[in-house]
């Protein structure tokens, strides 16, 4: 099957809708026109796995919510339209489908940029229309703290009940300009606040399936699944092990518990030298548990049983992820191997070129068309 898997994508876009990639060079600058040592992305891996183009997340973290945020989403815009540039002959920008396919035509990998968390706007729309026009398609709403748009799925506190006033008229306005609006991170009632006032199409980017992980929100229930599809909008799978698996989700947490409890019995700071050697310790006598190809499969399944093979894709939150890589899917030389478990499964291509893009594409499109529509 891999052998199927490979021609499969020598002749159709795979698309990756999220990929951490502007923040990881940000911090340490590596040559990915070349196999890198580090990180989960470089091209000559990525032409191995078959991908055709990426949304570069640009992460902006919550402490920056009220200073510095973005100016730090502008270091790494900065930073990826001078690494395309140095490249102009491998790699380009696609700010819509058209130039996507035309990038692919051309053999050039398609970056697309989009920005995760909305502290850099500020609440100004006019930093919407500005990240619009460096080139952001996507805008993931929140993170792992509420912020001044919407609450998040990882915060204990409800700031806004869902979307903040601000937030709703955000989302309206992103339906004007043709935004997508990303709803991986946030609150189940954010969710359906975004539902309630988004004309268009949406998509959870980098999400999976709450079924496998029956009490963690930041997965989608059957539920919210099944009204994402009505909307016409997308998940896009993520391949974190904790994502994929419960038991593996508990021991994640399990184990953060533990090594605070060590940490705060013997007065050690967190980020200290001291506190890695413990943590080596301790995963020396607990080995980390990772998902399979086979579990980022029964997801995929999951939401077509549920809703159908038009709402699914691939969002692997390669490069944001560490050490939670499924076996099998360590970096993005690796899709061959997910797309042969489907093949396996009685999938067609059909259907795989709707998992692989088509989807998504869907979703993009009808965002792209309202703009036209608004600014005529």
């Amino acid at each position: 099957m891999i052998e199927k898997a490979n021609k499969f994508l020598k002749k159709n876009i795979l698309i990756d809708t999220h990929i951490d990639l502007p923040s990881r060079l940000l911090l340490n600058m590596e040559d990915i026109s070349k196999i890198t040592p580090s990180g989960d992305f470089d091209l000559l891996r990525a032409k191995i796995g078959g991908l055709a183009g990426a949304f570069a997340a640009v992460y902006v973290p919550v402490t920056m919510e009220e200073l510095g945020a973005l100016e730090f989403a502008n270091k790494q815009i900065d930073l990826m339209e001078r690494i395309v540039r140095e490249h102009s002959d491998s790699m380009a920008f696609a700010p819509d489908t058209k130039t996507l396919k035309l990038n692919y035509k051309n053999k050039k990998f398609s970056f697309i940029l989009a920005l995760e968390n909305g502290a850099p706007i500020s609440g100004k729309l006019e930093n919407l229309y500005y990240f619009f026009e460096k080139g952001i398609r996507y805008l993931t709403l929140a993170h792992s703290r509420n912020n001044h748009i919407c609450d998040s799925s990882y915060d204990d506190s409800e700031k806004w009940n869902g979307l903040s006033d601000f937030g709703i008229e955000l989302i309206q306005e992103m339906n004007k300009i043709g935004m997508i609006i990303d709803v991986s991170h946030v609150s189940d009632k954010t969710f359906y606040d975004v539902l309630k006032y988004s004309k268009l199409p949406i998509a959870a980017t980098h999400s999976s399936c709450r079924h496998f992980t029956p009490d963690w929100e930041r997965n989608m229930s059957d539920e919210m699944i099944k009204d994402l599809a009505k909307n016409g909008g997308v998940i896009q799978i993520n391949f974190g092990s904790d994502f994929l698996r419960g038991d593996i989700l508990n021991r994640s947490r399990n184990e953060k518990k533990e090594l605070s409890e060590i940490l705060q019995r013997y007065s050690i700071p967190s980020g200290s030298i001291e506190a890695e050697e413990i943590r080596k310790e301790y995963r020396a006598s607990n080995p980390k548990v990772y998902a399979t190809i086979s579990d980022v499969a029964n997801h995929i399944d999951h939401v077509v049983d549920l809703v159908g093979i038009d709402y699914v894709g691939i969002g692997s939150d390669y490069d944001g992820l560490g050490d939670q890589l499924p076996e099998g899917l360590k970096d993005v030389s690796s899709y061959p191997n997910l797309i042969a478990e489907l093949f396996q499964r009685g999938y067609k291509e059909e259907d795989m070129k709707k998992i692989c893009s088509g989807n998504f594409i869907r979703v993009w499109k009808a965002n792209e068309q309202a703009r036209k529509i608004n600014i005529q």
